[in-house]
């Protein structure tokens, strides 16, 4: 039966411990990408309009749920560098599972074991779908099938012409251009 405490456990679960295992995920691609000399990093959290900018970090008005990673060019591009690119979100998650599991095991965190325990199932959610080769619904390879073509082939071959990470100089003329179509329909409304 679901009970009140179930209803806490859920709350919890997707306001706290999603939101913190995605921008976990996210950062994984930042981690990797700083070793091969990413520039104009950009870590976009939520969506919608801009909330506020803090350094890389863009903060979106809407909540947490679709972030992603996006740069303008990598120091040392190659086939290598996006390998470890894309398997940056698996690898961090991979770690922290592993990293949490021995401390659940070992009685570290015993005080908030169902906690950790919750974290643990979305960091390892996040892995299960990150690894599986597959496209999303919108046609784009995620991070699996990416590294299986990568590997494979050699090269991306999926035939979508968008790039799979966003540059950022592109991200923000696009932010620009909702924020001012945004700002016309204030306008007018205000005009009404």
């Amino acid at each position: 039966m679901f009970g009140l405490s179930d209803l806490v456990s859920l709350v919890i679960s997707v306001f706290i411990i999603l939101p913190v295992v995605t921008f976990l995920r996210e950062s994984g691609y930042l981690i990797i990408s700083a070793v091969f000399g990413v520039k104009n990093p950009r870590l976009t959290i939520g969506s919608g309009p801009r909330y506020k900018k803090i350094g890389i970090f863009d903060i979106r008005k809407y909540y947490h749920l679709y972030s992603w990673f996006s740069f303008d060019s990598l120091k040392r591009d190659g086939k290598f560098a996006y390998i470890c690119i894309y398997a940056g979100p698996i690898l961090i998650n991979l770690i922290l599972a592993l990293s949490i599991n021995t401390l659940l095991v070992n009685g570290f965190l015993e005080d908030y074991r169902t906690f950790f325990e919750r974290f643990n199932f979305y960091v390892l959610y996040y892995v299960l779908l990150d690894t599986v080769p597959m496209f999303t619904l919108n046609g784009k390879p995620n991070n699996g099938m990416v590294l299986y073509e990568l590997l494979r082939y050699g090269k991306r071959v999926d035939f979508n012409e968008d790039p799979i990470i966003p540059a950022t100089t592109d991200v923000e003329d696009e932010v620009q251009e909702q924020m001012e179509k945004i700002e016309e329909m204030i306008e007018e409304e205000k005009k009404e």
